[in-house]
C-alpha cells in the first residue's frame, strides 16, 4: 500500500492538511510515518511514473519512501489530463483518479488495515494507465460500488447517475468525479465508524453535486431539465431499496440494464 501523504504534489495543486477535510480538489498533507514495504500491493517501478530524475531520486521529506514518491508522481501525471484541451471524459477520469489517490492517502495516514485504500489505488492506477494509453473508451461512466463501500444516500446517487446519462459530464467533470468518490468514501466510513464519521463526506458530495446540477440547469433548456427530473426520480426509485439500513458494506452493482 502506498503510505502516508505526499509532500508537494504540484505547484498548481495545493496540499490540504486536515485529514478530515475532503475537498477532493486538494491533496493530503505530508505525514512522517514510514512505509511498511511488505504491505505494498503495486510494485510498479518508480520510473514508470516519475519521468524526472530529481523526482525519482530525491525524497521530499525525511521518511518519504520510493512508494510515496511514486504516488506523488502519479498525481503529477494526472494534471495534463485535467486541462481544458482534453475531452470532458478525460478530465472527469483524471479528477476521479486524483480523488481515489486522496482517498488512498487518507486511509494510509490513518494506518487503516482496511482494503479500501488498496481498492482506491487500484482504481486510480487503472484510470491513469487508460489515460496514458488513450483507452478511456473502455472505462464505463457507470461503475459498480466496491465491496468496501455501499449505496447510501440514494437521492445523491440518483442525481449523479442522471448527470452521467444526461451529458452533465460536459459541464461539470470535476464536480461529478469528486462527488462520486466522496459518496463511496462516506459509506465506507459509516460502515466502519458510524454516521458521525460519514456526515461530513456526504455533505461534501452533496455540495459537489449541487454545483454540477446548477451548471447543468444553466446550460440546458427547460425541456432538458424536465427530462432530467423525470430520470432522477426513476433512478431514485431504483436505488432506494438498495440502501443498506444495516450499514454493512458489501458493494453494489450499478451498471444500467444489466
Amino acid at each position: 500500500m502506498f503510505t502516508s501523504a505526499i509532500s508537494a504534489i504540484s505547484n498548481k495543486s495545493p496540499i490540504y492538511a486536515a485529514l478530515s477535510a475532503i475537498t477532493l480538489l486538494s491533496i493530503v498533507s505530508p505525514v512522517s510515518a514510514k512505509t511498511n514495504d511488505a504491505q505494498i500491493v503495486h510494485k510498479t517501478s518508480i520510473m514508470d511514473y516519475c519521468h524526472n530524475d530529481n523526482q525519482a531520486k530525491a525524497p521530499s521529506y525525511k521518511h518519504q519512501s520510493t512508494q510515496q514518491r511514486t504516488l506523488n508522481c502519479m498525481v503529477e501525471q494526472l494534471q495534463p489530463y485535467q486541462q481544458a484541451d482534453k475531452t470532458a471524459k478525460q478530465r472527469y477520469l483524471a479528477y476521479k483518479a486524483q480523488a481515489w489517490l486522496n482517498y488512498a492517502i487518507h486511509q494510509d495516514s490513518m494506518n487503516s488495515r482496511s482494503s479500501a485504500g488498496t481498492v482506491a489505488i487500484e482504481r486510480a492506477e487503472s484510470i491513469l494507465q487508460a489515460l496514458e494509453t488513450d483507452t478511456t473508451q473502455d472505462i464505463a461512466l457507470h461503475q459498480d460500488i466496491p465491496s468496501t463501500s455501499a449505496l447510501m444516500r440514494p437521492d445523491l446517487w440518483a442525481v449523479l447517475s442522471t448527470l452521467k446519462d444526461s451529458g452533465g459530464i460536459e459541464s461539470a467533470p470535476r464536480e461529478m468525479a469528486f462527488s462520486e468518490v466522496a459518496l463511496i468514501w462516506a459509506a465506507t466510513n459509516q460502515c466502519v465508524r458510524g454516521w458521525r464519521e460519514s456526515a461530513m463526506h456526504f455533505r461534501m458530495a452533496d455540495r459537489w453535486l449541487e454545483q454540477a446540477r446548477e451548471t447543468y440547469v444553466n446550460t440546458h433548456d427547460s425541456q432538458a431539465n424536465i427530462d432530467f427530473e423525470a430520470l432522477k426520480v426513476s433512478y431514485y426509485k431504483k436505488y432506494a431499496p438498495l440502501d443498506p439500513n444495516d450499514d454493512v458494506c458489501r458493494g453494489q452493482d450499478l451498471t444500467p440494464n444489466r
